[in-house]
């Protein structure tokens, strides 16, 4: 359903989205505590949840295409956060594990999102949060990831 209200306030969303996505990855990536980008953190927390997970999976879990979580898997790996195993069954496809040091720094960063959903969240109620994560996901229904990526 959309806001067909003709005294609809036009909020600039995409430009904002964007906004605030670029500066939070720029802020994050920046922190001096931070050993991972952003983007290795989010595969970190995928094999906190479950390790050993196909890389395709990985990928899907992050919304990334195979070039895009070969390239990430590759760049943890070199950091030495991750192993790349190749499957049992299937001698194509491979798995990713956490390595001691992955384990570590995904200990790290827990923390660090913990301590930036705080500063994300201040300042508003629960239940603002709640309608702001909502209209977030339903981005993903309303304009669903390509599979030719």
């Amino acid at each position: 359903m959309r806001n067909k209200d003709a005294g609809a306030r036009h909020h600039r969303l995409i430009y904002l989205l964007s906004v605030a996505h670029r500066r939070l990855q720029r802020w994050m990536a920046a922190r001096p505590e931070s050993d991972v980008t952003p983007a290795q953190a989010g595969l970190l927390f995928i094999l906190g949840r479950q390790d050993g997970v196909l890389m395709g999976e990985a990928g899907a879990a992050l919304d990334l295409g195979p070039a895009g979580i070969s390239g990430l898997v590759d760049r943890t790996v070199a950091a030495k956060l991750i192993e790349r195993r190749a499957d049992r069954d299937d001698g194509r496809a491979f798995r990713i594990w956490l390595t001691p040091k992955g384990r570590t720094a995904l200990a790290q960063a827990k923390m660090n999102a913990a301590e930036v959903n705080a500063a994300l969240t201040e300042g508003f109620t629960a239940a603002e949060i709640d309608v702001v994560a909502r209209w977030l996901t339903s981005i993903q229904d309303k304009f669903p990831r390509h599979s030719d990526e």
